[in-house]
């Protein structure tokens, strides 16, 4: 049994005795954070994002199952006093200490899709695109089961792109358009069915790292004022 270097509660920076509403919330808060598209796609922290993203994610998968989290704490009980993960700070997010654990050690947190790099990210994207829906429902961005852009998720939209009066249009047709914004519109028109992840995912680079740094804070003034 190899020594461990990772634990699973410091990569979500909390208590071994956090709840399942704590562990999901310190979730939200940890992939925004390091979330690579908050950076440009040819930024040398992408890499490096991209791995403390998938940790994030492992953790998660792991933590938010009771049955995955009872068998990893069993495991971990083995294992006091090592390494935390080295994450850099970029918001002011509480941190927590514990022991150590490697993410790929016994399968805990593998992503189910498979154990190779591709599948891993696709899990991560995956599995934070649910949570990111959930967050964007939270703003009154999204409704319903499919998590559908609302006018309030257009006009953000709109204004990173230049153009909100144009994405407000589209989202409410036969309203008359005071102002359009420029190839963009009709694409936006075309993605009326597909969910808020979805539209984020066809984004611009430059807008997707604004649209969650603008979440990021809401999020995490949300857990100052819950505090």
């Amino acid at each position: 049994m190899s020594a461990p270097s990772v634990d699973y509660y410091a990569a979500l920076e909390i208590d071994s005795k956090a709840t399942q509403q704590q562990i999901r919330d310190a979730y939200k808060k940890a992939a925004l954070k390091y979330h690579p598209d908050r950076v440009p796609q040819d930024s040398p922290e992408r890499a490096t994002r991209t791995k403390k993203f998938q940790q994030i994610n492992d953790a998660y998968y792991t933590l938010s199952d009771a049955g995955r989290r009872r068998d990893y704490d069993a495991t971990r009980s083995f294992f006091p006093g090592a390494a935390s993960p080295d994450f850099e700070d970029e918001e002011e997010i509480p941190r927590a200490t514990g022991g150590g654990f490697p993410w790929s050690a016994f399968g805990f947190g593998s992503a189910p899709a498979g154990s190779t790099e591709e599948s891993h990210n696709r899990f991560s994207s995956e599995q934070f695109g649910g949570v990111f829906e959930e967050m964007l429902r939270e703003e009154g961005m999204a409704e319903g089961q499919n998590a559908t852009p609302t006018g309030k998720f257009w006009s953000i939209v709109g204004g990173l792109s230049g153009g909100a009066m144009g994405f407000i249009v589209a989202n409410f047709p036969g309203m008359v358009a005071g102002a359009v914004a420029g190839n963009r519109l009709g694409s936006v028109r075309d993605a009326k069915g597909k969910s808020v992840y979805a539209v984020f995912s066809d984004l611009p680079q430059a807008d997707k790292a604004r649209l969650l740094s603008d979440l990021a804070q809401k999020v995490f003034a949300h857990a100052v004022g819950a505090s």
